[in-house]
């Protein structure tokens, strides 16, 4: 069985062992690994793994890995636990490759749909491994480790909410699976992963596919994929967005929820430091955040990465999949991605059956070297509706160009008008922040003029029309304050029945019927409540939203607070899409103030004047210019 860490004497114990081992050469098992042993740990049927292993009589044990870090600054060097499951037979001549999920959330707050735990039972000893890959993918050759993230459960330290620590406390591990530094047993016994190929693929959704980012960014050796769902690929874009700030005392807040609660009091003075050095006063990018930007190390990236992400998760934007994707392509890392219609999901309870067989033949390519031609079929997924998939070779889809859409006014009342064409004359427009304004009062009555919003759309589509990519919004206007909150929400005007992304489960209903994925035990089945799609008829759909700190017009660095009643150029991006307008639908665009739904708003209730005539946006339409102006009748 898996036991938590011991006694205070354990420590000493193993802080004697850790000085009396420092002189020991250290194995490269990957190295000494010889080409047949793999092969030895695997059989084919159908093209795919089989079970060939007993899942009742796998080998379970809890180790304790050497660090350098002393996150909690106590004075000795944390150590990071990870539960470890693999085949009886590996403890002879046959080596496996490792499923990693790392994770803060072991302890309590638990892992997947169900909210599953290590100690199920709270007498601490850690007798189950959360989720399915367990029972699935150790009966079939390979090791899973769940690594707990420092200051989390069995790890010693302090969580820093991405920062280095965090990174570094998982890199260890996978540095130990390939010989390299010193692992510990829970008798204060020396351990080596002789039975590793080496070979590592990370997995996990959320903060442990956050991770998996972070960890890959470090190009550390033997972590041959990652598989980031619904991941952060930038903190800063977690807590902020073009300045403005999600919630306050994010960072500080996340590390206290996830710290192991014996050691929330001696964690206090790190979750200050993060308070601070976080500065919410101002919302600007800082040292801070570029620690936890992992996009800016995505060249020393040597792993493959296959993304899944919700299209419409507001809780991890977007935005995290689509920037991260951005700067794989550029660093020619090979890569894979679904989109789905959900929020912040797991594609086991979004497309479970295709998940399952689509994850196993990509670990058999990456990590068991089977070329079994994942990588020749469409690198992307997307669901246009519910449990509706369509594949595409790229994303952005390759046809797809910006097209400016110009702001105008109506010829009578509002809503104003988009257009490709130009606007002559000097049109201005007028809305006043709200700071609780809600979405709803900015989208609906859109035929109604409202002080608190400006709304352009087009007529009836006469064609459907797709848009994929990032649509960029370009205003300039005047503001009456030194700052305001901008907000601009691209909306599809028309009657459809559309997955409710919205709703408690994000666009998904968990169901009380069941089905198994792996072998079980009596502490640790592979049976999970199956799910499916929730819809709803709607007579619009906000398919994307952006918004603005007007004081970070120049940059995110630094606030530059506004001379009033100065025209400025107001740029910035909403998130990422792909969506297709259907005929008849109009497509509409929204300008307003704060979005106290989503950001903190600004209370000063500012004017802002704009200028239509210098205004825009520029759309990602598949087909371009020719294919809008022919669905809008231009």
């Amino acid at each position: 069985m898996l036991k938590r860490k011991g006694t205070k004497s354990f420590s000493w114990m193993l802080t004697l062992v850790m000085a009396v081992s420092l002189a020991m050469p250290s194995l490269s098992y990957a190295d000494e690994a010889e080409s047949n042993s793999i092969q030895q740990a695997y059989e084919l049927d159908d093209g795919v793994t089989a079970e060939k292993y007993d899942y009742a009589d796998s080998i379970k044990e809890s180790i304790y890995v050497e660090s350098t870090l002393d996150s909690d600054e106590d004075g000795t060097p944390d150590r990071i636990a990870a539960d470890i499951i693999r085949p009886k037979e590996s403890n002879g001549d046959m080596k496996v490759p490792v499923i990693m999920d790392a994770s803060p959330y072991y302890e309590s707050l638990g892992r997947g749909n169900e909210s599953e735990i290590k100690d199920t039972d709270g007498d601490g000893v850690n007798d189950m491994f959360p989720l399915f890959y367990d029972n699935y993918f150790v009966p079939r050759g390979y090791a899973v480790v769940q690594v707990d993230m420092v200051g989390t459960n069995n790890s010693d330290g302090c969580p820093t909410t991405g920062g280095f620590e965090e990174i570094e406390s998982i890199k260890v591990v996978i540095e130990w699976l390939n010989g390299k530094g010193k692992a510990w047993d829970e008798n204060g016994e020396e351990i080596a992963a002789d039975w590793s190929t080496g070979k590592v693929g990370m997995i996990g959704k959320s903060y442990d596919g956050t991770l998996a980012n972070g960890v890959a960014a470090t190009g550390v050796e033997g972590l041959e994929t990652i598989v980031p769902i619904g991941a952060i690929s930038s903190w800063y874009d977690y807590y902020r967005y073009e300045g403005i700030s999600f919630r306050k005392n994010g960072p500080n807040g996340l590390s206290k929820l996830v710290t192991s609660s014996e050691r929330v009091p001696a964690c206090a003075p790190v979750r200050e430091n993060i308070k601070e050095k976080a500065d919410d006063e101002t919302g600007d990018y800082n040292s801070f955040w570029d620690e936890r930007n992992y996009i800016k190390d995505a060249h020393n990236i040597e792993a493959s990465v296959f993304v899944v992400h919700g299209i419409n998760d507001y809780n991890v934007k977007a935005n995290h999949f689509s920037n991260w994707w951005e700067v794989l392509k550029e660093n020619d890392v090979p890569r894979k991605l679904w989109l789905t219609q959900t929020g912040h999901v797991d594609p086991f309870d979004f497309r479970r059956e295709e998940w399952v067989h689509t994850l196993h033949r990509w670990f058999e390519h990456w990590l068991l070297d089977i070329d079994n031609g994942i990588m020749d079929e469409p690198a992307v997924d997307i669901e246009r509706e519910a449990d509706e998939w369509e594949t595409y070779s790229a994303w952005p889809d390759q046809n797809s160009k910006a097209v400016k859409v110009r702001l105008a006014p109506a010829d009578g009342n509002l809503p104003g008008v988009l257009t490709t064409g130009p606007v002559k004359g000097n049109f201005n427009q007028t809305f006043v922040d709200e700071p609780y304004q809600r979405e709803s009062a900015m989208v609906e009555d859109e035929f109604s003029t409202k002080e608190n919003r400006l709304m352009f759309m087009t007529p009836e589509l006469e064609d459907d029309l797709r848009l994929s990519g990032i649509p960029e919004i370009d205003i300039r206007a005047s503001v009456n304050k030194e700052n305001t909150n901008l907000t601009a929400l691209i909306v599809d005007y028309g009657t459809d029945e559309r997955v409710n992304h919205r709703d408690r489960g994000e666009g998904v209903r968990t169901l009380e019927e069941e089905s198994c994925w792996g072998q079980s035990t009596a502490a640790d089945d592979a049976c999970y409540k199956e799910t499916e799609k929730t819809t709803h008829e709607a007579p619009y759909e906000i398919v994307t939203h952006g918004w603005m700190d007007a004081t970070n017009w120049k940059t995110l660095d630094y606030t530059d607070l506004l001379k009033p009643e100065k025209s400025y150029r107001f740029q910035w991006d909403t998130l990422p899409e792909d969506y297709v307008f259907k005929e008849g639908h109009r497509i509409g665009i929204v300008i307003a103030g704060s979005n106290y739904q989503r950001l903190l708003p600004m209370q000063n209730k500012a004017t802002i004047d704009v200028s239509l005539g210098q205004s825009k946006a520029l759309l990602p339409i598949v087909g371009g210019k020719k294919a809008f102006e022919a669905a809008v009748e231009e």
